[in-house]
Parts: C-alpha cells; sequence; structure tokens
C-alpha cells in the first residue's frame, strides 16, 4: 500500500522529461549554438529523430501540446514542405556523420495529414540520412485512423503506434472534449494487428473532470481486456492560465490531491495485477515488450517523450516546438508553425531558445534520470553528506533508503519519485 503525504503531493515538481527542464530555456541559446552542435558530431554516432507534426483534425480540452486544427489545407501543405526542408538542411550540416537508429512522429496528431504525405517524410528522412533498419514509430488519434494509415504504417515498416485513448467513460469524454467510441479503439487495434503491428502502447489519464475511481477501474478492465502492450497512465495537469483551451473544462469537480492519489494507486494496482512491469512512476509494460526488457536490464532512459529503452545520445528534434537533446545542449525550435516556416524559406536553422549544459548539470542529470528510470542512483562524495541530511524526512517516512553510497527509492516511495528526483535539481532542490 502506497502512503499519502499530502504534503508532498501539493509541492509541484516538474516531470524532468529533460533536465534542465524547460523553464530554465533562454533566448540566449539558439540556433547558433545548434549549428556548432550540429558540426561537433563525430563519425557513426547514433542518434534518435522526432518529427512534430502540430495539427489535429479535433483539438481537444485538455490538451497542453504545441498543436492546431488541421482544416487549412495550404497551411498544413506549406509546413510539411518546410518540414521536409529542415529535415534536408539539418542532414546536410552533419554530412552523413550520425547513424539513425530511431524515428518517432508525434504530435499533435501525426495521422492528420494523408498517408502519402507521412511517405513522403519518411522518404526524405530515409534519402538524406544514414539509415538501416530504424525503429518507427508514431502517435495517432484512432477516431482518424483508416485502414489505409494502417496498410502505409505497415508497407513502411512502422514498429510501433501509441494511441491517445485517455478515458473510455463516454460522460468524462464529453467533459475534455474528446469524444472517442471504444469501436474506434478496437478497430484500430484490430487493423494493426491483422497487419503485424502488435506493439500498441495507451495514453491514459487520471484526475480528469468528474473522475471517480469507478470510471477509472472501468477503463483499466477494458485496457487489460485489450492488452496493449504498453500502458502510460498520465496525471491530468489543469492550467488554464497557461493553456487557454482548457478554459472549456468545468474545473469545479476536479479530483482533489486525496483522489488523485487513489486514482494512481489504482492503476498501478490493477495493472501491474494484469502482469504489466512497472517503468518508473507513469509507465507500464508487458514482459515481453523492449521497454519491460530494458528495465530489468538497467537501461530505461527518458526523454521527452517519456520512459523509453532508446539510449542514443542525440536526439534530433524537426518542426515547429521540437526539441533536439545533445549531452551539452538542448534547444528548441520556434513554436509558432508560421515564423518556423518563415525561418526555413530564408535557409536557416529554426532553434529559437534553449539551454547549455555543464559538467555540474550533466551529473545532476544523471542522478535524476537514474531515480526515474532504475529508482536508485549512486551519490558520490562529497554530495552523499549532503545528501543524507536533504533526505532525512523522507527516509524517515520510508520513501527511500540506502545501500551503501546508492539512494534507493522504495516500492512505497514511487508516487514521490519526483519530489525525491527534484532534490538534485539546481534550481529546485536542497542540494
Amino acid at each position: 500500500m502506497w502512503s499519502y503525504y499530502p504534503d508532498l503531493l501539493a509541492t509541484p515538481v516538474p516531470r524532468y522529461t529533460s533536465y534542465p527542464t524547460a523553464l530554465e530555456f533562454g533566448d540566449d541559446v539558439g540556433a547558433d549554438d545548434y549549428a556548432a552542435a550540429l558540426e561537433r558530431i563525430e563519425s557513426a554516432t547514433p542518434v534518435s529523430l522526432y518529427i512534430h507534426i502540430p495539427f489535429c483534425d479535433q483539438i481537444c480540452w485538455y490538451c497542453g501540446c504545441n498543436t492546431g486544427a488541421a482544416n487549412r489545407t495550404q497551411r498544413l501543405s506549406d509546413y510539411l514542405t518546410a518540414l521536409r526542408s529542415e529535415i534536408a538542411m539539418v542532414a546536410k550540416r552533419i554530412g552523413g556523420r550520425a547513424r539513425v537508429q530511431r524515428i518517432a512522429f508525434g504530435g499533435g496528431s501525426p495521422n492528420a495529414i494523408a498517408p502519402v504525405d507521412f511517405v513522403r517524410l519518411l522518404d526524405r528522412i530515409l534519402t538524406v540520412f544514414d539509415v538501416s533498419d530504424p525503429d518507427i514509430s508514431i502517435e495517432i488519434d484512432p477516431r482518424g485512423f483508416s485502414v489505409d494509415w494502417a496498410r502505409v504504417l505497415a508497407a513502411s515498416s512502422v514498429k510501433r503506434v501509441s494511441l491517445g485513448v485517455q478515458t473510455f467513460a463516454p460522460q468524462i469524454q464529453q467533459a475534455i472534449g474528446r469524444v472517442q467510441p471504444l469501436a474506434d479503439i478496437e478497430n484500430a487495434m484490430a487493423s494493426l494487428r491483422l497487419r503485424g503491428i502488435d506493439a500498441i502502447n495507451f495514453d491514459l489519464m487520471y484526475g480528469l473532470p468528474g473522475q471517480s475511481l469507478a470510471d477509472l477501474d472501468a477503463t483499466l478492465d477494458e485496457t487489460i481486456r485489450l492488452a496493449p502492450s504498453r500502458v502510460a497512465l498520465f496525471g491530468y495537469a489543469h492550467l488554464p492560465a497557461m493553456i487557454p483551451r482548457q478554459r472549456r473544462i468545468d474545473a469545479s469537480n476536479l479530483p482533489d490531491h486525496k483522489l488523485r492519489f487513489e486514482q494512481a494507486e489504482l492503476g498501478f494496482d490493477r495493472l501491474t495485477a494484469a502482469g504489466y512491469i512497472p517503468i518508473g512512476f507513469d509507465h507500464f509494460a508487458l514482459p515481453a515488450d523492449p521497454l519491460a526488457i530494458a528495465a530489468s536490464e538497467g537501461r530505461v532512459n527518458r526523454n521527452f517523450q517519456g520512459f523509453t529503452d532508446d539510449d542514443a545520445p542525440i536526439l534530433l528534434g524537426f518542426g515547429a516546438s521540437a526539441i533536439s537533446k545533445f549531452p551539452d545542449l538542448i534547444v528548441q525550435n520556434e513554436k509558432r508553425a508560421g515564423h518556423y516556416r518563415d525561418l526555413i524559406a530564408e535557409g536557416r536553422l529554426t532553434a529559437t531558445r534553449g539551454v547549455s549544459i555543464d559538467a555540474n548539470e550533466r551529473d545532476r542529470g544523471a542522478i535524476i534520470r537514474d531515480l526515474l528510470c532504475s529508482g536508485r542512483a549512486r551519490i558520490h562524495a562529497p554530495m552523499c553528506e549532503a545528501t543524507h541530511i536533504a533526505m532525512a524526512a523522507l527516509e524517515d517516512r520510508g520513501l527511500i533508503g540506502w545501500e551503501a553510497d546508492n539512494l534507493i527509492i522504495r516500492d512505497c516511495g514511487r508516487p514521490y519519485a519526483r519530489h525525491v528526483a527534484a532534490q538534485f535539481d539546481r534550481v529546485r532542490g536542497k542540494l
């Protein structure tokens, strides 16, 4: 059983999909720094690519992604033209030194574009980069998924598909602006599995308006029945001041901290009882899934897409708002699609903000990553003694422990993993 500590849960902490976090990005880092980092890539360096499609056929009210309505054909076409140009521009700067091992298409909803446009994008990547048998994944909106899309994904050797499910409760779907019948999910999964794509992820959410434990339990029932190979169970963050579309959500019946905690615990209990292996604090994978295998071997990593078995030291992001990460640098592209297109038309790299990472920050980031991904991290002197002092209250509560100089997050401390990791954050922590 997890223990409920409201004082900890009331303290906001980042999700740490990067460290430093996006809140530390500044406009003193940009295109010149990105260009220099590309020049420093050495021969045969493994890299991963992320391709951002900031469009959706329907805009969900809860969504915090950088996305807009795919209702203007010319705007969509112009964006895709710019995206293909950016891919070619960056590949030319690298000059064949990088070896692409993974390609991820995200959004928004990549299936908001036509299947033929997806093929053109992928063909551009395969043409201009050094790529051999890449691991290709894509996020899709089941509401706009078609047989044609399934055929194209199979023909393109896509290995993993992530479905935005969120909830199966009709009244909650109405409350968050995402009406999505169960049949949409069933049909998408059947179409994918028929064509040999069995690696399927479900994105689920708790903490949604009006969501009860029974509602979540019913959604978990359907999830376990459909048996995706991975499940990500995210807590909804209501931030209407930052995300204007969330103002359409009635915040008067959002679950409180206690109910959110119980929902997260219910998800953990139900999914692990069904045979899923817990990864970090909100991902789950069946034992045969590569992510579960990576967890058993201590190889889980964390990036802007969550927990992953991707070990590439460099991630290159393409498209408006996409983020690229190097060992010593994180940069983000221009967020506004129109301005992004203008920069590409001028033949310029589009990175407009970011952060440099020195050796101290790399060490802190490694500790944060290890704590979140594997629940343990080695703390070297001289930080070890200070860590014992800073973590005393968490240790008294039984949430953490020590094995020599290894800090361990105990099973009951899993809900507080980010709070433990945050102590090593130079901006937010005590160390």
